[in-house]
């Protein structure tokens, strides 16, 4: 159902809450202008405070189908990243491109009824089993596209540049060999993705070289410059120092911490973005934010693998921007990404409220207008304002939810954030079509069929 116009009783606009808000979205999903004060209503009124959706700046959707598989302890209790990441490449292998897609589909719907509207897809699974190009390159990428056509959620599609196994440019194990390219296969990759995704709102194309460990200096220095050559502005996304070990092996390799290195050797900018950037020290924690790049900040995950905390206090205090993202999916939901920062803190600070901005009170709202403009800026799409010229993408809160009696302004997101969670999140639109209604989404039951029958299968044949 697309919508012209939405009368928002309550909405969160750029400078601050507003009442009887009147939107106006064109054919093509953009705002074309925003009205406060407006005393006619139209057809369409919100049920309850109108919030910007939030864009989900991380997310490997293949890993949604892992959650709740890997919480079994080893027999030696010797459990981190690295024995996870053994047990991920065995499911990857057993994945063919019919299960990519019903598994995307079910992240990505899972996603819009949790309140995110956008995705940064870091896609990195594309050849077959035994390694070999499919014979569409882009089979896999089209795959992805596909389930966030379905679904209706915004995508920026990242297709990652994995070479090798190591620094230094040390070979891969025969697990990596779904991801693996050279720089004209990833060239092509591109090209082909570049090809899907222009001329379509709801779309948007980057890079990303995996990690330092996975692609050499060379490489890194001409895949940006084949990206520039067909968009200077595209964004960059590379994960980076996640694992003290990842730590350890550059410090070997180079001499230096890997986002000091990368600081040094690659033109970080503000279309970059830095995934996890766990471990730093604090001069590279400046250096970070001053760069302008964003931080792309994943709790969720980083407690599932036992990563450990970003020093986002220090961050935040050099004006450094910064995104949240589900990536491996164990839970899928923008309040458990900003609770956990906060919380994060909290019981290693023993305080209460740390994450406000200079400006605000409201913890709640601090984290998730930071979230929303880094996220904005790292999947390189005009989001997560209600303004004309953004993209018609917001969520609508259940006014009729006992949680939100009462509450007005701030206590609003608070709420949300530190107690109600997706559980509050009644009505989503995406691109001005609404795409959640009434916290039902209009494919949820033939896709679950599909997801159900996919699991089924893949966990009965492993």
């Amino acid at each position: 159902m697309r919508l012209r116009e939405l009368f928002c009783p309550v909405a969160l606009l750029p400078d601050g809450w507003a009442r009887n808000v009147l939107l106006k979205f064109d054919d093509e999903g953009w705002i074309l202008s925003v009205r406060t004060g407006v005393a006619t209503w139209p057809p369409f009124v919100a049920a309850g405070p109108v919030l910007p959706g939030m864009p989900n700046l991380h997310s490997h959707a293949f890993q949604r189908a892992l959650a709740g598989l890997t919480q079994t302890a080893s027999p030696d209790g010797d459990d981190d990243f690295w024995t996870w990441r053994e047990t991920m490449y065995a499911f990857v292998e057993r994945l063919q491109p019919e299960d990519v897609e019903v598994i995307a589909e079910q992240t990505y719907l899972t996603m819009l009824r949790s309140g995110y509207t956008a995705v940064g897809e870091f896609h990195y699974l594309h050849h077959q089993p035994d390694g070999t190009p499919y014979d569409d390159r882009a089979e896999l990428a089209r795959r992805i596209v596909a389930a966030a056509r379905r679904t209706g959620i915004g995508l920026t599609l990242l297709p990652v540049l994995y070479s090798h196994g190591g620094f230094g440019g040390q070979p891969a194990t025969p697990r990596q060999r779904r991801f693996l390219n050279d720089l004209d296969g990833f060239s092509a990759l591109l090209e082909d993705v570049a090809a899907l995704c222009t001329g379509d709102p709801q779309l948007r194309y980057g890079m990303a070289p995996h990690s330092l460990r996975a692609v050499t200096e060379a490489e890194l220095t001409e895949a940006l410059r084949r990206l520039d050559a067909l968009d200077a502005e595209a964004p960059v996304h590379i994960h980076v120092a996640e694992q003290m070990k990842e730590v350890m092996d550059c410090l070997l390799w180079s001499g230096q911490r890997p986002v000091a290195w990368l600081l040094d050797h690659a033109p970080v900018s503000a279309r970059w973005c830095l995934i996890h950037a766990t471990h730093m020290m604090p001069e590279e924690t400046a250096a970070l934010a001053a760069s302008g790049a964003v931080a792309g900040l994943c709790p969720t995950t980083e407690a599932d693998l036992g990563d450990g905390l970003f020093p986002i206090l220090d961050y935040l205090r050099h004006r450094g921007r910064l995104g949240i993202g589900s990536d491996s999916h164990t839970l899928i939901a923008p309040s458990d990404e900003l609770r956990l920062l906060e919380y994060g803190q909290r019981l290693s600070r023993q305080r209460r409220n740390v994450l406000r901005l200079p400006d605000r009170t409201s913890v709640g709202r601090s984290l998730y207008e930071a979230a929303l403009d880094g996220g904005a800026q790292a999947l390189g799409r005009p989001l997560g304002r209600l303004a004309p010229g953004f993209r018609a993408d917001l969520i609508i809160l259940d006014g009729d939810d006992p949680l939100l009696y009462g509450k007005t302004d701030d206590a609003i997101l608070d709420t949300y954030v530190f107690s109600g969670g997706p559980a509050l999140v009644r009505d989503v639109i995406v691109g001005g079509r609404l795409v959640v209604r009434d916290r039902h989404h209009p494919d949820q039951e033939a896709v679950a069929v599909r997801y159900r029958h996919t699991m089924e299968r893949l966990l009965r044949d492993g």
